[in-house]
């Protein structure tokens, strides 16, 4: 089961005891994957497609506690993928359509389809609690999440620009970053950082898949900090084993032009004890001084051999 079938099976388990709350999500849900059919006897049915078994669930179970309605269940293959279903939650009788659709605000008192795409004035999310329910319904409706050790993504589709800005004006009233792109004639809000899924984890109220998340988002952080770390310390490595190289080059190059004992005592000891310790580290070879010197002397003494080196190449391609 993939990640975001895990956090919609828990979404629709997830009790909604204030009936306000319910008509906020089962709003979310009909706005977003619902049809409103009108029969040619101006009979009203409403409808929601889904190829998720626990939308359906959740929604039929909505019907129930906010409306005391049992919706019709059918359940089809899906054209084009074989192993995939299709269910369809219907409200065939006209006049529980028409209470679902006045109490959700997508219908007026004299029975003209409405939607109030308004996070101001709507009374369907007036309170918290309600705004929370209808992003519930609005990702269990259209929404999909990928699975965190891949990737930090997560999205809900809406067919229209009105939608989209709502629902993305909803989400930022709990100060979660949610931006719009449009795709495929369609409008996709989405959230790609870690740290604002999590969020919308919490304000829809998906706690175990939250937990989930975060402990995949720890492992992460530690995997990447140790790599860092690795590599920090390898480059470190790299870099000192190619200066002791270059060291050692020079120091062998002195020794054979002009020998070590023409360089100063201080800088002849440095190199001396850099030939015999080629491996060691400016401060490990300061150590071994007689009396000892600090990495920064050392470094000093290197670089002026390295110098001293220099010059001498300089005089051996002027005589060719």
């Amino acid at each position: 089961m993939s990640f975001s079938r895990d956090v919609k099976e828990e979404l629709s388990r997830t009790p909604v005891p204030a009936r306000h709350c319910q008509i906020a999500e089962i709003t979310a849900i009909i706005s977003i994957c619902g049809h409103i059919v009108i029969s040619a006897r101006n009979q009203y049915s409403v409808k929601i497609h889904t190829e998720n078994i626990a939308v359906a669930r959740a929604y039929f179970t909505l019907l129930q506690y906010a409306f005391h309605i049992n919706g019709e269940i059918s359940i089809r293959q899906n054209a084009h993928l074989k192993n995939s279903r299709v269910y369809t939650v219907t409200v065939n009788d006209h006049g529980s359509a028409i209470r679902i659709l006045q109490a959700t605000r997508l219908m007026d008192d004299q029975q003209e389809i409405r939607e109030n795409m308004s996070i101001v004035n709507n009374v369907i999310i007036m309170q918290d609690c309600c705004k929370r329910a209808f992003i519930r319904g609005a990702f269990l409706a259209a929404g999909s999440i990928s699975a965190p050790e891949k990737s930090y993504h997560l999205e809900i589709v809406c067919e229209s620009e009105r939608k989209a800005v709502q629902l993305s004006e909803i989400i930022k009233t709990f100060q979660i970053d949610a931006k719009i792109v449009e795709r495929k004639k369609h409008f996709v809000v989405y959230i790609k950082e870690g740290a604002g899924i999590v969020d919308l984890l919490n304000v829809m109220q998906a706690h175990v898949s939250l937990m989930d998340l975060e402990n995949v988002r720890i492992l992460k952080e530690m995997r990447n900090s140790v790599n860092r770390k690795v590599n920090c310390e390898t480059a470190n490595l790299t870099k000192t084993v190619n200066a002791a190289v270059r060291q050692v080059e020079d120091i062998r190059y002195i020794e054979n032009t002009m020998g070590l004992a023409a360089l100063p005592d201080v800088l002849e000891e440095v190199a001396r004890m850099r030939l015999k310790n080629p491996d060691v580290s400016l401060k490990e070879l300061g150590a071994m001084m007689s009396p000892p010197l600090g990495k920064s002397g050392v470094n000093h003494r290197l670089k002026r051999i390295s110098e001293i080196a220099l010059a001498l190449r300089g005089k051996e391609e002027e005589r060719k």
